[in-house]
């Protein structure tokens, strides 16, 4: 999905074989990267992608996979400050209340309708809606305070609207995400590179995928892309670790570096459809923390982010530590051009080197409430 699985492409960089006829270009993805460079290529990772096919059309009406999701870096949001939210095909309201904790909820107000994401505040720990100053806690649910009313409506003194666990690590603010409300099933994982004062703060970059999270994910073992679509001459699978709700791989690969060839290894790890991160070693530590939350059914939200130890990042490796970063997000920025119009295919036909992928359908159907989404990831034979 995820860079945390297309980053093994690093293990093997050797290019691919040059065309011999003229009559057939290069690899195809390529040829629209290779004129993109600095703020057109910035641009570009954002940009609306006009006149691709319908939901339906796709196969991409299949739901959300439930789990924790990366909402904001936990930094952009103040104590006192309201955000607007659109994830999962749904307005959402933030905020962080003056205790400090992050809520999140439905983003409509009961009363007459307004947005609270735009124009609400924080009234002590509730969130006050713009237009009648309605006020909603983030943990019940409920309507806790109407200043200009000595009743409260027996409806909203009641759960009247959706509330969602919060969990801040990593600097990052997670949501849990269920269609049926469940609490959460496992918690996200912490990792210590993140709350080290001597790893970098993240650099951060930028994509909207025009496509589903379920097709990302699956990139991670579709072993022959590589050559294809990255042009490595091959990519060792490594070993996979396949958890209850996490899965992961570790490779490891010889890596070419001025200072002669060092052993490597890339690890990647998942904790359920949302939470992903990939460990590299050998040339310069660097974590990445892939940030990836559905918008709606073809959009995904995604933002890179990397740290590594300020010793190598800032001292005689700063240009390999800075090459790695590159060289990632030029492989996702060329899956992006298959993703943002690839079509699910419930029975894809499999062939001989093309990895695991009937296995991990298996799998990631666990992340789908029975009769959404899950008969469709289970491969036939």
């Amino acid at each position: 999905m995820t860079a945390p699985e297309t980053a093994p492409a690093l293990a093997d960089s050797a290019p691919a074989a040059a065309a011999t006829d003229a009559r057939t270009a290069p690899v195809a993805v390529w040829q629209i990267l290779e004129k993109l460079k600095g703020q057109d290529l910035i641009d570009w990772r954002v940009a609306p992608v006009e006149g691709r096919a319908s939901i339906e059309e796709r196969n991409l009406d299949i739901g959300f996979p439930f789990g924790w999701y990366p909402i904001e870096l936990s930094a952009k949001l103040a104590v006192g400050e309201v955000k607007p939210l659109r994830y999962f095909a749904r307005d959402l309201a933030m905020w962080r209340g003056e205790d400090g904790q992050v809520r999140i909820i439905d983003a409509y107000c009961k009363h007459l309708g307004a947005h609270m994401g735009h124009g609400g505040k924080v009234h002590g720990n509730l969130l006050e809606c713009p237009f009648h100053a309605w006020r909603y806690d983030g943990e019940e649910g409920v309507v806790q305070e109407i200043p200009y009313s000595k009743v409260i409506p027996p409806q909203v003194k009641r759960r009247c609207t959706t509330t969602y666990p919060v969990s801040e690590a990593n600097r990052w603010i997670w949501m849990w995400y269920h269609p049926e409300g469940a609490a959460p099933l496992w918690e996200v994982a912490h990792l210590p590179e993140c709350a080290d004062p001597e790893w970098t703060d993240f650099d951060v970059f930028e994509w909207k995928v025009y496509g589903s999270i379920q097709n990302m994910a699956e990139n991670g073992v579709d072993v022959a892309h590589f050559k294809y679509i990255h042009g490595t001459a091959n990519v060792p699978l490594g070993d996979l670790r396949w958890g209850e709700w996490g899965r992961g791989a570790d490779v490891k690969a010889k890596m070419g570096t001025p200072w002669g060839e060092v052993d490597g290894q890339i690890s990647y790890d998942t904790m359920g459809p949302g939470q992903s991160w990939t460990r590299f070693t050998g040339i310069c530590e660097t974590l990445l923390v892939a940030c990836i939350t559905p918008v709606e059914l073809d959009v995904a939200h995604t933002r890179f982010c990397f740290t590594q130890p300020r010793s190598q990042a800032e001292g005689e490796r700063a240009g390999l530590a800075r090459a790695i970063i590159r060289d990632i997000c030029k492989q996702y920025d060329q899956d992006k051009v298959v993703w943002d119009r690839q079509k699910f295919q419930p029975d894809p036909i499999i062939c001989a080197g093309d990895g695991p992928i009937a296995d991990f359908r298996k799998y990631y159907a666990r992340y789908y409430v029975e009769g959404q989404g899950k008969p469709a990831h289970l491969v036939k034979g």
